[in-house]
């Protein structure tokens, strides 16, 4: 592998999911101005706009297998055709959902968290309300940057990314701070910059199709191609899908155990996303170069750049973890919690520290090696098994009997973490998924 062509493909990759995190972190920070029940409304809210958008990352992880494979055979046309299949796909999924939660979305939130307070209740269904119309947008994002990511053109997606991101932290800081209306300002703001991005996104994709000196015109829909797409996509969605399920099933327990605990939860989630990104930026590089080394038919080339990734996030995953475990009361911190929230966000964080340092890797970004052959199924067993057995069985256990309270949901998710890493691993030694091809 070119350390060229990896410098290219992963350092805009690297920012873009930096900044994606920062401005995360901005957003939580913000809406804590608000008091502990705007922090809880939002988190619950963000833990089922996070299934929405996970499911339609499945699909954009199925459109980039496919499109990579089809890149290593170097075959023009079904590259073109799988590129305007992937975006159907994901702009009619994000409609249809933001159909349902505008329709339905209050219900949704009753059957799922009947039993929190009331003004915690009223920030949740009005941040629902306004970010569901933002999907459109999200969808557009999604499935031209998992095009543009085929190509290992990283940076234009960045730059979408950069955009979008400015935008809402800008937005954000004028409707909180200077107009003063709280969860409905970063709603809006989200849905705002998240429509200004998706119109960009758009009008690049539109402009690099006419510019292409392959000016064969495309039209109607291939059920071959969808089925394709959806052959990889589906696994991946529903292992993405029965994961935020069980962590919505574990939201509905911790939502019983106060306003404290749901604020603490939320914010320990929101900011392990930035020590994770290492691991996650490689994953994503991973499956791209995975997947054309899979359509070209070169095995060992899978193998060597597999091992070659897996070391890079080993790295920056120690780097990042050994930071965190010291920085973490220096973070939680920042953010407008009550001394107990702030004492439980700190402890749950360093032992995400530490447990993370053996296994994360391979529970997260080297499964992405046997998806970009093809290889969906068993990831998607594997995952579905030991989110269930480690995260909601070992975590419920932990919280209702053993009265652990928010670090019981914590231990069951390293659990969940060490079932997979061993079975990727054993997996991937195997090498039974070198002989996947998914197209």
């Amino acid at each position: 592998m070119e350390k060229g062509r990896l410098k290219k493909l992963i350092i805009p990759l690297v920012l873009e999911q930096l900044l994606a995190v920062s401005v995360g972190m901005a957003d939580t920070f913000m809406v804590a101005d608000g008091g502990e029940a705007a922090v809880s409304g939002v988190s619950l809210v963000d833990g089922l706009n996070l299934l929405v958008i996970q499911i339609m990352a499945a699909f954009a992880a199925g459109g980039v297998v496919i499109i990579s494979q089809y890149i290593g055979q170097k075959n023009r046309a079904d590259i073109k055709s799988a590129c305007r299949h992937l975006e159907i796909l994901i702009n009619s999924f994000s409609i249809l959902v933001m159909t349902v939660f505008l329709f339905f979305g209050r219900g949704i939130l009753g059957l799922l968290f009947g039993q929190i307070e009331p003004d915690v209740m009223a920030a949740a269904v009005t941040y629902l309300m306004i970010t569901a119309v933002s999907f459109v947008f999200w969808g557009i994002c999604s499935s031209g940057a998992a095009i543009l990511r085929c190509h290992e053109d990283t940076k234009t997606s960045m730059k979408v990314s950069v955009l979008m991101n400015l935008i809402n932290v800008a937005l954000n800081a004028v409707f909180v701070y200077i107009v003063g209306i709280g969860v409905m300002g970063v709603a809006i703001a989200t849905l705002i910059s998240r429509a200004i991005a998706g119109i960009v996104m758009k009008i690049i994709l539109v402009r690099r199709n006419r510019a292409e000196a392959d000016t064969e015109k495309t039209s109607g829909i291939s059920f071959g191609m969808l089925k394709r797409i959806l052959a990889m996509g589906i696994p991946s969605g529903i292992e993405n899908g029965m994961f935020h399920v069980g962590k919505l099933a574990l939201a509905s327990v911790i939502s019983t155990l106060g306003t404290t605990a749901i604020a603490a939860n939320s914010i320990a989630y929101q900011v392990i996303e930035f020590p994770n990104i290492a691991g996650n930026t490689i994953g994503l590089a991973l499956v791209v170069i995975a997947g054309q080394d899979i359509g070209a038919r070169n095995k060992e080339a899978a193998v060597s750049d597999s091992k070659h990734l897996l070391k890079l996030a080993y790295i920056g995953d120690w780097m990042c973890k050994i930071a965190f475990f010291f920085l973490a009361p220096l973070i939680v911190s920042l953010f407008s919690l009550t001394p107990e929230a702030v004492d439980t966000a700190v402890l749950v964080l360093r032992c995400f520290s530490i447990a993370s340092l053996p296994i994360w890797p391979l529970s997260f970004t080297m499964p992405n090696a046997l998806r970009g052959a093809g290889d969906v199924r068993f990831t998607m067993i594997v995952s579905i098994i030991s989110m269930w057995a480690g995260r909601v069985i070992v975590g419920y256990i932990l919280i209702t009997v053993f009265d652990l309270g928010i670090l019981g949901v914590w231990i069951g998710m390293f659990v969940d973490w060490y079932i997979r890493g061993i079975s990727f691993l054993i997996r991937f030694r195997s090498k039974k998924w070198l002989e996947k091809r998914a197209v």
